[in-house]
């Protein structure tokens, strides 16, 4: 049912909820995107998991799935696609236009979004040739 919707909303959205909450308090951004928990390593060094790593770790966890969702090539599909583009669109936007955006695990999040835009496109073409039974002629998909 959700194969259309671009996963990576969701952890879009999740990132405008803190900004959001940096817009009504005190904390910036990055205060709140740096807030999370120290462990103790084995080597007794700190390794310190912060709110903008776990955006970041969600993020990619929804990009495995896109990725896994392009190797289908139903009308659905190119929907998917459509969609992620739009989302791509919105998130360079709110990275370039807005300062609550301004941050390295936003920027990561632009990444995959384009990411999964390029590597869609590209999975659903080989995937169509292949289905087609289309003999070579793009270059770099024998």
């Amino acid at each position: 049912m959700l194969r259309w919707f671009p996963l990576l909303l969701l952890a879009i959205v999740f990132y405008n909820l803190i900004a959001a909450v940096h817009m009504f308090a005190a904390a910036g951004t990055d205060h709140l995107l740096q807030l999370g928990v120290t462990v103790q390593m084995f080597s007794h060094a700190p390794w310190t998991f912060s709110i903008g790593d776990l955006v970041v770790v969600v993020g990619l966890c929804l990009l495995f799935v896109e990725v896994v969702k392009a190797t289908r090539t139903t009308a659905i599909e190119v929907l998917n696609h459509a969609l992620s583009m739009l989302v791509f669109v919105i998130a360079l936007v709110e990275f370039i236009v807005l300062p609550a955006f301004a941050t390295s695990p936003f920027f990561f999040l632009v990444m995959m979004t384009l990411f999964d835009v390029v590597a869609g496109f590209t999975i659903s073409i080989v995937a169509a040739k292949r289905d087609l039974g289309v003999p070579g002629g793009i270059i770099g998909t024998n």
